[in-house]
């Protein structure tokens, strides 16, 4: 059996907020890469429930990180059609995607 590791670190301020954040996996190469949020869910098997770490570094901006929401939501929606082949569920979060996507065109326009 193959196995591969994620590891991400995070660089704390002295108020415990993140300054940066940086990952490295055996899949990708033995380069160190740099990101501005993470965003983990676990589905937790004793538990039965959804575990999540959401992380984000002082200088992401608020227009990116809701754009990284609305990113992560895409991403569920292909992963329900994947996971699951509810191709219904999945059109509702990209409609909602298209919604929130359309919001922000706005809000960015200054509307």
């Amino acid at each position: 059996m193959k196995k591969s590791e994620i590891r991400f670190s995070i660089a704390l301020d002295d108020k415990k907020v993140p300054e940066a954040i940086s990952w490295s996996a055996t899949d990708a190469g033995p380069d160190i890469h740099f990101a501005k949020a993470i965003n983990i869910a676990l589905w937790d098997r004793e538990q039965a429930g959804t575990m999540k770490i959401d992380l984000w570094t002082k200088d992401m901006p608020v227009d990116e990180m809701k754009r990284f929401v609305v990113d992560n939501i895409g991403s569920m929606a292909e992963n329900i059609v994947t996971a699951t082949d509810d191709k219904e569920m999945a059109n509702k979060m990209r409609a909602l995607c298209k919604e929130l996507s359309e919001y922000l065109d706005k809000q960015e326009q200054g509307q």
